[in-house]
């Protein structure tokens, strides 16, 4: 009974944080975009008690105590099916009930032994099938989440990790700090370049490139504290779509023929989706879109997905008892010829 009088009270608390600026705009646009589905997904996105987080085990580390634990209370690794090019070395835990362990400090020379996600921004990673020695770019890169998870799947030649916001930068950092050790550091380049202008600076230079572009955190956007700030945000939205194109252009420039890149976002917006994607297929003869229906058919034990009406392009939305996402992955492969 205290219990579900706590539940309610923390309800009410987080209920009082939504903004309604956001929320109004997600509604006229969601509604049209996702039709019935959107009712359950906006439910999940407005109530934290129902959103779930994932357990990514760290190799450098790993913690057997801890995997015996899960094991226990009934977790379960992620995609149990399992992809054909899914790693071994990636161990990733979810339960299917709401959950969140506590986060490990960040503490100079100590390496932690976990990290806690959204099981869907796993997908981008594994999208884009890693290989040990490769030449990786993860453009866009703090908070560094999936630098960190690239690094699961595989040992790469060199990965270069980009942020352009100085802030942002800092964490990623720590991120790295946190959860590589001091060896494997020497393969990791960290820089501080506007993304638009990595094609320039290093064309046809990556086997694969990840571009988790910024975008409306649909997630985070709901809990502005700031209305005004949330109102601006609103009225830049229609710009975003634009960076995101450059971003992907510069990408692809940095990208060698017959490469692979994987572009995502953890938004639901069609405009910063399919039809970012759309643009670079009509206008770039030199990108071929890849097929990635088999990971919806794999993961839909864990994920429920939203029709995108491309095959190269997967829509993860929030669902009960499958509160992941919105994460939007779309594969783009690099050809020989213009």
């Amino acid at each position: 009974m205290l219990t579900s009088r706590l539940k309610a009270k923390s309800e009410r608390k987080l209920a009082k944080q939504i903004c309604k600026v956001v929320l109004d705009h997600f509604e006229k646009q969601y509604s049209k975009e996702l039709g019935d589905a959107w009712n359950t997904v906006r439910d999940i996105l407005i109530s934290p008690s129902y959103w779930q987080h994932a357990i990514l085990l760290n190799r450098f580390n790993y913690p057997f105590e801890l995997e015996k634990d899960l094991h226990l209370k009934g977790y379960h690794t992620l995609l149990q099916g399992s992809l054909p090019y899914y790693p071994e070395s990636m161990k990733c835990y979810l339960s299917r009930i709401p959950n969140r362990m506590p986060s490990e400090r960040h503490q100079i020379g100590n390496i932690k032994k976990y990290y806690l996600l959204n099981a869907a921004s796993l997908l981008p990673v594994l999208a884009l099938e890693l290989r040990d020695g490769e030449k990786v770019l993860d453009l866009c890169a703090a908070p560094g989440g999936k630098s960190v998870a690239l690094l699961q799947c595989a040992y790469p030649g060199y990965l270069h990790c980009n942020e352009y916001d100085s802030l942002r930068l800092k964490w990623l950092r720590q991120t790295l700090e946190s959860f590589i050790p001091q060896p494997l550091v020497n393969v990791i380049k960290v820089s501080e370049l506007d993304g638009r202008e990595m094609g320039g600076v290093q064309p046809e230079t990556f086997d694969k490139v990840l571009v988790d572009v910024p975008c409306s955190n649909d997630r985070s956007w709901l809990f502005s504290s700031d209305s005004q700030k949330a109102a601006y945000r609103i009225s830049q939205r229609r710009s975003l779509p634009v960076l995101q194109i450059e971003l992907l252009r510069s990408a692809i420039k940095a990208l060698r023929p017959g490469g692979l890149l994987v572009y995502s976002t953890c938004t639901l917006s069609k405009a910063e989706n399919q039809d970012v994607i759309s643009e670079i297929l009509n206008s770039h003869s030199n990108v071929m879109p890849v097929d990635i229906k088999e990971m919806a058919k794999t993961c839909s034990q864990d994920f429920t997905f939203a029709p995108t009406g491309q095959e190269c392009g997967l829509l993860v939305i929030p669902d009960k008892g499958k509160a992941w996402g919105p994460m939007y992955v779309a594969k783009l492969k690099k050809s020989w010829t213009v």
